[in-house]
């Protein structure tokens, strides 16, 4: 696996350097010093992973990563210094496609190093977990602004399908990963607030980056947002999978759960779904968004097939087509439709009057 280096501290660089070449099957391809440099360097030679610092001259880390997602894109792993002060660039980051994010490992006067395991995990799930990026040069299909893809267009759309149970049981699911945190945002955007539902969401995201999402989607879309507790659901409230057990759900409210312990993605999108037909939830609303791999796409085919409402993102607006691609292709998703139109699918078939603007 080749990996690129982004970083404008020298002593940052040496320590991913080493933690790299350490391990077996891992080569630094390059290393840039700012964010422009990166952009130009995976132009000419695209690896297998870039490992991004955020704060650098020139052009910044989240800059650099919507540079390189729309125009040759590959996995990012956002690799920061500083959490907490960081946050809202973290988000904005995996807002424009990076799959996840890191704390920068450190080396002491001894050239120990610590918080290599956290990175090398991260670097691990991108070893396997790489669907949905393509392998070939120039930009991806799959990073635009809008459109309906092949799938989408193949779907009938009935705006008159009625809405599901009762407002106080029902309940809407979302699944994202890579590129996830905006497509959350611009779906609870276009929802008018409060929900007549419980809304319950698992974002593959550091834990730690977790309460950082939630302020921002607070204030960026109106919506009652926290990170996920131990107790009842609550109509109108958004709760976001936080810590590194399953989310999962059924009528007594929310629950954190440590199996299965051996799946690449705590919490699991899937385990969320199947959670919700395993307790006999009434159907409602599920939706997977985009991001890489297939987690989800597996427990949206059991929601559909217990009477919910499913939907997955299509292709074109998706930044990596790796998750709902893999609902629509074993026909998990009732509908594959473009991220504009997914919020007044929503409210249709929750009975909601009307969408936001």
């Amino acid at each position: 696996m080749r990996i690129g280096i982004v970083n404008d501290l020298r002593m940052a660089v040496e320590t991913l350097r080493r933690i790299v070449e350490s391990e077996d099957g891992l080569e630094v391809a390059w290393i840039a010093m700012d964010g422009a440099e990166a952009v130009a360097r995976t132009a000419e030679d695209r690896p297998d992973l870039i490992l991004m610092d955020l704060v650098m001259p020139e052009m910044d880390g989240v800059e650099a990563t919507r540079r390189i997602m729309a125009e040759r894109p590959c996995p990012i792993l956002v690799v920061t210094a500083t959490v907490e002060g960081n946050a809202r660039k973290v988000v904005a980051a995996l807002g424009y496609g990076a799959v996840d994010a890191v704390q920068t490992p450190t080396m002491g006067l001894k050239g120990d190093v610590s918080g290599a395991a956290a990175l090398l995990e991260r670097i691990a799930r991108v070893r396997v977990d790489r669907s949905g990026f393509g392998a070939g040069p120039g930009p991806s299909p799959r990073v635009a602004t809008g459109g309906s893809s092949a799938v989408a267009s193949a779907v009938a759309i009935d705006s008159t399908r009625p809405a599901f149970g009762s407002h106080s049981t029902g309940m809407l699911l979302i699944g994202a990963s890579t590129g996830g945190p905006q497509a959350i945002q611009r779906v609870l955007r276009d929802l008018p607030a409060p929900l007549p539902v419980p809304v319950a969401i698992v974002q593959h995201i550091d834990p730690r980056f977790v309460d950082g999402l939630c302020q921002w989607l607070a204030e960026t879309t109106g919506h009652v947002v926290r990170p996920s507790t131990e107790g009842p659901h609550r109509r109108g409230e958004v709760v976001v999978a936080s810590g590194e057990h399953h989310l999962v759900v059924d009528a007594a409210g929310y629950h954190h759960d440590p199996r299965p312990a051996e799946v690449i993605h705590r919490p699991s999108v899937d385990r969320l779904f199947e959670s919700a037909v395993e307790n006999g939830l009434t159907p409602g609303v599920a939706v997977l968004l985009t991001g890489m791999g297939r987690d989800g796409a597996e427990g949206l085919g059991r929601l559909r097939s217990a009477g919910w409402c499913t939907i997955a993102q299509d292709e074109t607006s998706s930044v990596v087509w790796g998750m709902p691609g893999a609902a629509a292709r074993a026909g998990a998703a009732e509908d594959v439709l473009p991220l504009e139109s997914i919020g007044a699918r929503v409210a249709a078939r929750l009975g909601i009057a009307g969408t936001r603007t």
